[in-house]
Order: C-alpha cells, then sequence, then structure tokens
C-alpha cells in the first residue's frame, strides 16, 4: 500500500507561482510513475502531467508545456510539481497519483493511487 500526501497548494495571484510536493510511502518509490491531475469546479478531472521512475522522461498536457515542471527526488520519495505564469484557469484541486507499472502516462488508465489533493486558488 502506497501513500501519497500533497502540499504546497493556496492561494495566488495571477501570474504567481507555487511548488506542489507529494510525498509517498513505501520503499519502492523509484518504480513507480508518477503524476499530476487535477479537477476544477464543476468540471472533469484532467490530466497534468507525469515523470517516469528514473525522472528521466516526462509528459505534459499540451495546454500546459512551458509554464508547468514535473520532477521527482527519488531519495526524498518526492515528485514536484512547479507552476509559474498561473491564471485564474489553473484554479483547482491538484491531485497526485502513482501508476505501479509503465512509464510516463496521460490518463488515469492503471493508476493505482491517489492523494487526497490539495487546493490551488488564482485570484485575478
Amino acid at each position: 500500500q502506497v501513500q501519497l500526501v500533497e502540499s504546497g497548494g493556496g492561494l495566488v495571484q495571477a501570474g504567481g507561482s507555487l511548488r506542489l510536493s507529494c510525498a509517498a510511502s513505501g520503499r519502492t518509490f523509484s518504480s513507480y510513475a508518477m503524476g499530476w491531475f487535477r479537477q476544477a469546479p464543476g468540471k472533469e478531472r484532467e490530466f497534468v502531467a507525469s515523470v517516469s521512475g528514473s525522472g528521466a522522461i516526462t509528459y505534459y498536457a499540451d495546454s500546459l508545456k512551458g509554464r508547468f515542471t514535473i520532477s521527482r527526488d527519488n531519495a526524498k520519495n518526492t515528485v514536484y510539481l512547479q507552476m509559474n505564469n498561473l491564471t485564474p484557469e489553473d484554479t483547482a484541486v491538484y491531485y497526485c497519483a502513482a501508476k505501479v507499472h509503465g512509464t510516463v502516462f496521460s490518463n488515469d488508465y492503471g493508476i493505482k493511487y491517489w492523494g487526497k489533493g490539495t487546493p490551488v486558488t488564482v485570484s485575478s
């Protein structure tokens, strides 16, 4: 069983930045592909970014390329999401996800573990 705990969300003004963290339990963290999803009020959950177990491969939603950066520190069992130049449209609850097998992903198929989410609010 893996537990994922997100942190780093909050209120930020448009144009600002936030870095989300997701701490994972367990001793096999480096074997999991990790990712972030988000769900805005009244909308379906959408994919944000994912990273391979080693951290060498990353994948982003097309609309977020260039503003968001995913990374991981396997020594700390943590994955990060750096979000820059935020807009009100980025307001959502951000969820960390772990996929036991495979490499980067772009949807929730095969996701085995989810965090409880951290809210991000971007004011205009």
